[in-house]
């Protein structure tokens, strides 16, 4: 590595007492730091000086005309890192042998990520990026099938580091540090929601190489695409084919029967009456928000404490870590806001101690699931883990 140099972040004050400071990587890339409330570092931070390759043009995306979904092809993530020894950690604060993405000790660090799915729009906005050549113009430019149909992949993808620790994840964490993730998560969504072309957010964690897992470094990621994702369009046709207040509904039917998993003053989590996985809990906010930027900071505080007794529940029920996708979903960024409510939807493939559910025939190539467990057994179990999670 080259000679270190310092350099002194301002700070900009967010919630709970959390600070964030904003700088570069040393392709032009943002890395965003956001200090613990009760944090040992200071304002200082060193200087990315890496010698990087110039960054990817951003992907393309082509049009399934059978579904109209949106494939976004993008060979550069080949070269991602893959379960990399400790001492290589890329997630790490970077070392004289280790030249890793985050040049300086950190809390919680959220970047770019450096092969991204989707990038950026306008060179100029972001520090040395390709400009897109092709970039969607609206939903409606979307929406409109056809054969052949091929678009620049918009958008950004962040990698969210939990903890400079080498191993972990979220429920790891302790309710300090989560809160700040929590307060980054809704910094990033209120930012990424006002990027130019961007239609959803989604922060979401993969936990364990059964997952897909590439890193065991405490990480999850968000991506903020240029369309309004196929799960989340099923979402909006079954609100118009019911009503408006679907979600309110949902609560509440949950709340008065057996699957509820633990409950607080602002949040309820339950698993659902159709619950496809083995291990599956969904999370919804008492009142109507549409994404993690709209909860008030009594709604952040509950969050960090509830969550990790929900993440160390689902770890409690067998002897060794659970693998799990944990999906923030949130309101569109420009419609259905007013009817989308921000859920979390927690699902594992494991059913048992040594044994996972394997998408085959008819759930992968037809959509058309089996349940493994009765939701009502699966909740029971879950209930009596969370209820001996000690914080």
């Amino acid at each position: 590595m080259t000679e270190l140099r310092i350099e002194d972040l301002p700070a900009h004050h967010l919630g709970a007492g959390v600070v964030k400071r904003t700088t570069l990587l040393a392709d032009g890339r943002e890395l965003i730091y956001f200090d613990d409330a009760d944090t040992t570092l200071g304002s200082s931070r060193a200087v990315d000086a890496r010698g990087l390759d110039p960054r990817p043009a951003t992907a393309s995306m082509r049009q399934d005309v059978l579904t109209g979904d949106w494939i976004s092809i993008a060979a550069a993530r080949q070269n991602r890192a893959f379960l990399p020894p400790a001492e290589l950690d890329p997630l790490a604060p970077q070392t004289p042998l280790n030249p890793s993405e985050i040049p300086s000790r950190y809390d919680v660090a959220v970047f770019e990520n450096r092969s991204p799915s989707f990038g950026p729009a306008l060179a100029e906005a972001i520090g040395g990026a390709p400009a897109a050549a092709d970039p969607p113009r609206d939903l409606e430019d979307l929406a409109h099938p056809g054969l052949g149909r091929t678009r620049t992949s918009v958008g950004r993808c962040e990698v969210v580091c939990f903890s400079p620790a080498h191993a972990g994840s979220f429920g790891t964490q302790s309710p300090s540090r989560a809160r700040t993730v929590i307060e980054a998560w809704a910094d990033r969504t209120a930012a990424l929601s006002e990027l130019p072309g961007i239609q959803q957010v989604f922060p979401f964690e993969n936990r364990g190489e059964e997952i897909g897992v590439t890193l065991h470094h405490p990480h999850g990621q968000i991506y903020a695409y240029p369309y309004v994702t196929p799960r989340t369009q099923r979402l909006l046709d079954a609100i118009d084919r019911t009503s408006p207040d679907l979600f309110e509904r949902i609560l509440a039917f949950e709340q008065a029967g057996p699957r509820v998993v633990l409950r607080g003053e602002h949040f309820t989590a339950f698993v659902p009456f159709a619950a496809r996985w083995p291990v599956e809990v969904h999370v919804l906010p008492h009142r109507h928000v549409p994404d993690i930027a709209a909860l008030t900071n009594a709604e952040r505080d509950e969050l960090a404490p509830f969550y990790l007794r929900l993440l160390r529940g689902v770890d409690a029920l067998y002897s060794t870590p659970t693998p799990y996708i944990a999906a923030w979903h949130q309101a569109p960024v420009n419609v259905g806001r007013a009817a989308v409510r921000l859920s979390l939807q927690l699902t594992s493939p494991r059913r048992a101690a040594d044994k996972l559910k394997y998408l085959a025939g008819s759930e992968a190539a037809m959509g058309a699931w089996i349940g493994d467990v009765p939701p009502e057994t699966a909740a029971e179990r879950l209930r009596d883990a969370v209820e001996g999670v000690q914080l």
